[in-house]
């Protein structure tokens, strides 16, 4: 199902770029019953919680940034599909409940910085050295927002190590794959960090493409 267009974006709100629409495609192979209960973790504009309830889902959405909160609101009231949208952390929104789906389009460039940004476009999009601050809480995380045989599904650049991802999912107790890869050009953020990529080995002299990963798991 393709993502709902336009869109309505504050200023410094993510766009949906290569990601969300591979994101998209993955929930697209996904059996959603009209029943399921979906959690979109870092919802920016909601494209993908309007898509899965498009579909008949009851979405859940969060995001810490206020704008992102707005931006979603606004789109779902243009449409007039009944999402639940909900600012702050992730883990304090969601406390005590549990979800079919989980989609996570979370930061995850690595940067300088070792802590994540206060405020800003970068919350979008930064995620400390090795770009895990906040997929590795996701993984650690995934256990307790499924219910059993509940579908975690995340994407993330190839930077950041899928294998760890995948590694950290299993010592959870959540099985889990490469879904789907893409490749896509070097955007204004990781051109610009081009010399430090490669002082941490996270890119090659001359490296203009960035791959996307999808990673999948289910709870037993």
């Amino acid at each position: 199902m393709p993502l709902p267009r336009p869109l309505v974006a504050l200023p410094g709100v993510y766009r949906p770029q290569a990601d969300t629409h591979l994101l998209a495609d993955a929930l697209s192979k996904e059996n959603l019953h009209p029943a399921a209960e979906v959690l979109e973790i870092g919802t920016g504009t909601g494209a993908l919680a309007l898509s899965a309830a498009g579909r008949g889902a009851r979405v859940t959405a969060v995001d810490v940034s206020w704008r992102a909160v707005v931006s979603a609101r606004i789109n779902a009231l243009h449409r007039g599909v009944p999402l639940q949208i909900f600012h702050g952390d992730f883990t304090a929104r969601t406390r005590g409940r549990r979800y079919d789906v989980v989609l996570a389009n979370p930061p995850y460039v690595p940067s300088p910085n070792h802590r994540l940004p206060a405020s800003g476009p970068a919350r979008a999009w930064d995620a400390g050295p090795d770009g895990r601050l906040v997929v590795d809480r996701i993984c650690a995380r995934a256990p307790d927002l499924l219910r059993p045989g509940g579908v975690l599904i995340m994407v993330h650049s190839a930077m950041c190590g899928p294998e760890h991802t995948l590694k950290r999912l299993a010592q959870a107790g959540l099985p889990a794959q490469v879904a789907a890869r893409t490749y896509v050009p070097w955007g204004p953020v990781l051109r610009s960090r081009r010399s430090w990529l490669q002082s941490q080995g996270l890119a090659g002299p001359g490296e203009e493409r960035e791959e996307l990963v999808v990673i999948r798991a289910q709870a037993l």
